[in-house]
């Protein structure tokens, strides 16, 4: 029988997530870090919070897999102690705490962005684009959710694409350079570029260094948007997470600059949440393709078909697609310059 439960999932659905953003908020998985476990009563002490709010807190991180009852105790299921406890490798708190600082309020208004088709994080009249800022503290915010889930994308690109006899890897807009540094960890023939806005530059500086990568990954402040042409001596131009934030236009340019940085032979490689041909999904690309809508004024998620015409456009070649699973990406689209 059909009934409306599935769209009180949909209308319950920010419940999870202010669960979990509350959480982290309070640290709460770094508290509890190395097998630790929280009684309630130990919890009110630790999270400085009543006891009924402790209660009902612990109980909703345990029922989304965020934490295990171990006695009267509770303590991080593996998933949270892996990617919620911060300080380590792969801490994916950044994300969390990016998403519900910089996007949660503004999704409230997804109304206003639909009839004005004008971003909500940002205003086009005084900034030239999202990522025009003075603000440290929402820089700091953005780089570091853009590090933590791009390193499982990369991973997850590097087994998925053959990149063995390629040496030299340019990252259009690299950010904050985990693609590069987790390619180079997978690769050691690979080295790496990462072209950028100096400032982020600065952050990928302090991210290669802290990888002991320095002897093989570089980085290039420029601007791929208004510099003529894209740095050569590349036999790989990546574009990571990057296209989906302009429009087609934009995207037909960008190619056509790989195209001409690169030698005959060289790969072009997209990685993105890929829509299907007949944009139906799958959810999170269509999703991410609205959080577009409220963050920038062009952008939008693309099908793996609609890339494969720009590239062909471009020149290229032996289009083909290639599909993966992790936070950042669903795909990438590889191509060769004859």
């Amino acid at each position: 029988m059909l009934t409306p439960t599935p769209l009180m999932g949909l209308v319950t659905g920010f419940w999870s997530f202010k669960t979990l953003a509350a959480a982290v908020e309070l640290d709460l998985f770094t508290k509890l870090h190395n097998g630790l476990t929280l009684t309630v009563a130990q919890a009110k002490q630790e999270l400085g919070l009543p006891e009924r709010p402790a209660d009902l807190l612990l109980a909703a991180c345990a029922s989304l897999g965020l934490l295990e009852k171990d006695g009267d105790g509770y303590r991080n299921s593996p998933l949270a102690e892996e990617f919620l406890v911060r300080g380590k490798p792969y801490y994916f708190g950044g994300q969390v705490s990016y998403c519900d600082q910089r996007t949660y309020l503004p999704w409230h208004r997804i109304g206003e962005a639909l009839r004005t088709d004008r971003p909500l994080t940002w205003d086009p009249s005084t900034q030239d684009s999202m990522f025009d800022t003075a603000d440290p503290e929402m820089l700091e915010s953005f780089w570091g959710a853009m590090y933590s889930t791009s390193i499982f994308t990369a991973q997850a690109l590097g087994r998925a694409i053959d990149l063995s006899g390629r040496r030299r890897l340019l990252d259009v807009g690299g950010g904050s350079g985990a693609y590069p540094i987790e390619l180079c960890r997978l690769l050691p023939e690979l080295s790496a570029t990462v072209l950028d806005l100096p400032h982020v530059c600065e952050i990928a500086q302090v991210n290669i260094e802290r990888a002991d990568l320095s002897g093989r990954i570089g980085t290039r402040p420029g601007n791929f948007l208004t510099d003529a042409q894209l740095p050569d001596g590349h036999d790989v131009v990546l574009f990571s997470m990057i296209l989906h934030d302009w429009d087609e236009p934009t995207n037909q340019e960008l190619l056509t600059k790989a195209y001409a940085a690169l030698p005959p032979g060289g790969l072009v490689v997209i990685s993105e949440l890929l829509l299907n041909a007949d944009r139906t999904g799958p959810a999170p690309a269509a999703l991410m393709g609205l959080n577009m809508l409220v963050e920038t004024e062009g952008g939008r998620n693309y099908s793996d078909a609609e890339y494969a015409q720009w590239l062909t456009r471009a020149g290229f070649t032996d289009v083909r697609t290639v599909h993966f699973d992790a936070p950042g990406a669903n795909g990438a689209v590889i191509a060769t310059k004859p």
